[in-house]
């Protein structure tokens, strides 16, 4: 597949690059890193994400470029479809990237679809950046500081500053030469988690205190409402991380975070510590993710769609006694 992917780059001259919506730093970082080198080589490169970028992730080089709003999606040779397991997850201009003649998916979602004929996919991979890395490698890429900079945030990221069950000694590896390479980890981490805005701080002190347990403590989660955001002067994107916290109680299998993103509707975000697989959880849902961090949306009131998480989490739980 990597030998396809460079006929492509190589036959084509003008590429569009793109994430998923609700964008992080493994998507941005990917995007950005396929930006500089596809410029590099002398191609011509737009970035479009639906979504704008996150404050926190506008210090990545080339940020500056991503557009929000594309009128033509006829005058690309290609598309890169990056860190997305189906075409959807792109948002609104799903249809229109999917008209392009020429798609390459680049993915570590082990619920990827396989939604074109052209997909680079390793659940096994840390992130979609770490896969970039390998691609770059093939094709004997000078790694730029650019480039460094921006594979570094999205495998930090992605592996919650190297702390979650997709960090091998290959990430581990390749960060290394990425920090030769000019990628600074003290200050990637700052911008990344200590640059956090008042509301942040002032919406995380609400939204603990929402905190609750199910399944005799196996289950902590916690909740956002429009009203909570509103209150303290909040973005939605300041909630990245925020399920971490109940994750990091003793005793807890299985963290979630409810976010309200409109009247009875809630993004659902899911991590375990690596004994239940919420991946299939937010499967039944028309979500997706990985065995230890998983997303979907679920319609209805908060119990009820707590009730209905709690089943299938209790459910995985049945299965993996058995």
């Amino acid at each position: 597949m990597l030998d396809r992917i460079v006929g492509i780059i190589d036959s084509c001259r003008t590429f569009l690059v793109t994430s998923h919506v609700r964008l992080d730093g493994d998507a941005l970082g990917s995007e950005l890193a396929m930006y500089h080198f596809l410029r590099n080589i002398g191609k011509e490169v737009v970035v479009y994400n639906q979504d704008e970028t996150p404050e926190k992730y506008r210090f990545l080089p080339g940020s500056g470029t991503i557009v929000s709003i594309l009128n033509s999606f006829e005058d690309f040779d290609a598309v890169f479809v990056l860190d997305c397991s189906e075409l959807e997850r792109i948002g609104n201009e799903a249809s229109r990237a999917g008209s392009i003649k020429r798609m390459i998916n680049i993915d570590h979602h082990v619920s990827n679809t396989g939604f074109c004929d052209v997909s680079l996919v390793d659940p096994d991979a840390s992130s979609t950046g770490e896969i970039l890395y390998r691609l770059f490698r093939k094709m004997n890429v000078d790694l730029t500081s650019n480039i460094a900079i921006n594979l570094y945030t999205a495998i930090l990221t992605d592996t919650g500053a190297f702390c979650y069950s997709n960090t091998g000694k290959d990430t581990f590896a390749i960060a290394g030469e990425l920090v030769e390479k000019g990628a600074s980890p003290q200050w990637i981490a700052e911008k990344v988690y200590e640059t956090n805005p008042a509301g942040k701080i002032k919406l995380l002190a609400k939204v603990l205190d929402t905190l609750g347990f199910d399944l005799n403590g196996k289950i902590g989660s916690i909740r956002v409402t429009q009203r909570m955001l509103k209150d303290a002067g909040a973005l939605q994107e300041y909630t990245e991380g925020f399920v971490d916290f109940p994750r990091s109680i003793v005793g807890v299998e299985v963290a979630v975070l409810y976010s309200e993103t409109s009247e009875h509707n809630f993004k659902v975000s899911l991590r375990s510590k690596g004994r239940i697989n919420v991946e299939r959880v937010a499967g039944e849902f028309g979500g997706g993710g990985h065995f230890s961090a998983a997303a979907c949306s679920v319609e209805g009131d908060i119990d009820t769609v707590k009730s209905k998480i709690a089943a299938c989490i209790m459910d995985q739980q049945e299965k993996r006694l058995k």
